[in-house]
C-alpha cells in the first residue's frame, strides 16, 4: 500500500502549490484548523495545570494541609507535636491559634481570619515567609502588639506598614458579651497573589491565645505531610491513635471544593477542545473528498497504468497524514510558545491598559498561571494524529472505488 509512488503522489496532492489552487487552498484550510485546535488545547491545558500548581504551592503552602484539634484547646502542645512528627508521613508540625474577628481602621472594617503562630516553627512548614518583606517574621517575634495582614485587607482598610488598626474579637457565651478589642500595629503586608490575601492575618501565638476562648491554650496543631492527596488518611490514622477528644481536618475540607472545581473545569475544557480537533478532522474528511472529486481523472489514469487499489488508498492516506502531521506540528509549536509566554503577555497587557483580568477576591489567584507539561503535549499530539489518520480512511476508500471508464468518459 505504501511505496515510493504513493508517497510522491500523496505529497504532491497534500503540499504542492503548483498544480491545483483548489487542492492547495482546501489543504491549507485543513492545516489551519488543526493548528488552531491543537494550539488552543495545549495553551488551555497549560493554564489549567498552572491553576492546579498554584493551588498546591501557594494556597496550600500557606494554609494548613492538615490539622489536629482538641475540643477545649491544647494546653501543652509540645509533647503532642513530638508524637505527631513521629508519624512517617508527617514532615513538620506547629501550634496555632485561630480566631475570627474584624479589623478596623478609621471608618473602614474588614473581616479577618486571624492565626496566632510561632514564627520559628511556622517557617518550617509554611511558604508565607516568601511573600513577606525581609525580616517580616522576625518583627512578629519581637513585637507583642504587631500584626501581619494580606494585601487585600490592607487595600480595603487603606493602611500601610506602621499604621495602627483595631482588632475586634467577639466573645462566645451570654455571661460576658463584650468583645475583645486590641490596638495593633501593622508590621508588614504580604502579597501571595491569591484569595488568601483578602482574609488572612497573623499575630504572635501567645498574644492570640490571650484573646481566645481558652487563654494559654492553642487551637490546634498544623501539619505538613509528604503527600497532599494522602492527607485525609494520615489525619484519620493520627486521630485514631490519640486519646478521646481529639479530632482532625485536612485541606480537602477547606480547599477541596476549589481543587475539584479546577479539575472539573480542566476535564470539561479538555473535552471541548478535543471536540475542536474532531471538528478539524471532519474538515479533513471533506477536504479529502473534494480532492478525490477533483482528481478523479488522475486516479483513473493511475488505475489504467496499473496502480492497485491499495496504492490508491495509500496516496490519500499519505495526503491526510501529511496534513495531520503538518497541522499538529505547527499547532504544538504555537501552543508551546503561547504557554511559555502567556503569563508575561497578560501581565504586560494589564500594565499597558491599566486593567486587571483576574482579581483575587473573585478568582483563586490574581494572575494567569501557566504550567507546560510535556506528557500533556505528547497526548494531545498523539490524539490529533490518530484522529487525522482515521479521518483519512473514508476518503481514501472512496478514491479506491472510482471506476476508470466512468471517470474518463467526459475527459
Amino acid at each position: 500500500m505504501l511505496n515510493k509512488l504513493t508517497f510522491l503522489v500523496g505529497a504532491r496532492y497534500g503540499i504542492s502549490r503548483r498544480h491545483s489552487q483548489l487542492v492547495s487552498f482546501i489543504s491549507s484550510l485543513s492545516i489551519a484548523s488543526l493548528v488552531i485546535g491543537v494550539a488552543l488545547l495545549v495553551l488551555v491545558m497549560s493554564i489549567m495545570n498552572g491553576f492546579d500548581r498554584e493551588l498546591r504551592e501557594r494556597i496550600l503552602g500557606i494554609m494548613p494541609q492538615a490539622t489536629i484539634y482538641q475540643h477545649y484547646g491544647i494546653q501543652d502542645p509540645q509533647p503532642l507535636i513530638e508524637e505527631l512528627v513521629a508519624h512517617p508521613q508527617v514532615r513538620a508540625a506547629a501550634p496555632f491559634v485561630q480566631l475570627q474577628g474584624l479589623l478596623a481602621h478609621q471608618k473602614r472594617v474588614s473581616p479577618v481570619n486571624l492565626f496566632g503562630i510561632d514564627p520559628q516553627q511556622e517557617a518550617q512548614l509554611s511558604s508565607l515567609k516568601d511573600y513577606l518583606p525581609e525580616q517580616g517574621f522576625d518583627q512578629l517575634t519581637e513585637s507583642d502588639q504587631g500584626i501581619l495582614i494580606g494585601r487585600g485587607i490592607a487595600d480595603k482598610l487603606q493602611v500601610q506598614p506602621g499604621d495602627s488598626v483595631s482588632l475586634i474579637i467577639p466573645r462566645t457565651g451570654s455571661g460576658n458579651p463584650t468583645p475583645n478589642i486590641r490596638m495593633l500595629k501593622v508590621l508588614a503586608v504580604f502579597d501571595s497573589g491569591t484569595e488568601i490575601d483578602h482574609g488572612l492575618a497573623l499575630m504572635g501565638l501567645e498574644q492570640a491565645s490571650a484573646l481566645s476562648e481558652f487563654p494559654g491554650a492553642v487551637t490546634g496543631i498544623r501539619l505538613q505531610v509528604d503527600d497532599l492527596f494522602d492527607a485525609p488518611r494520615v489525619v484519620r490514622q493520627l486521630v485514631n491513635d490519640l486519646p478521646p477528644g481529639f479530632y482532625g481536618s485536612d485541606w480537602t475540607r477547606t480547599q477541596g471544593n476549589l481543587y475539584e472545581a479546577i479539575h472539573m473545569s480542566k476535564n470539561l475544557v479538555e473535552m471541548l477542545l478535543f471536540l475542536i480537533i474532531a471538528i478539524a478532522a471532519f474538515n479533513l474528511v471533506s477536504t479529502l473528498i473534494m480532492v478525490v472529486v477533483d482528481k478523479q481523472g488522475d486516479i483513473a489514469i493511475l488505475r489504467t497504468l496499473g496502480a492497485s487499489t491499495g496504492e490508491i488508498i495509500g496516496i490519500f492516506m499519505v495526503q491526510g497524514g501529511l496534513i495531520g502531521l503538518i497541522g499538529t506540528s505547527l499547532g504544538v509549536a504555537l501552543g508551546v510558545l503561547l504557554s511559555l509566554c502567556v503569563t508575561d503577555v497578560v501581565q504586560w497587557l494589564e500594565r499597558v491598559f491599566n486593567v486587571r483580568f483576574l482579581e483575587s477576591d473573585v478568582y483563586p489567584i490574581s494572575y494567569l498561571p501557566s504550567d507546560l507539561q510535556w506528557p500533556d503535549v505528547a497526548r494531545i499530539a498523539f490524539t490529533a494524529l490518530v484522529i487525522s489518520f482515521f479521518a483519512a480512511l473514508y476518503p481514501a476508500w472512496r478514491a479506491s472505488r472510482i471506476q476508470p471508464a466512468e471517470a474518463l468518459r467526459y475527459e
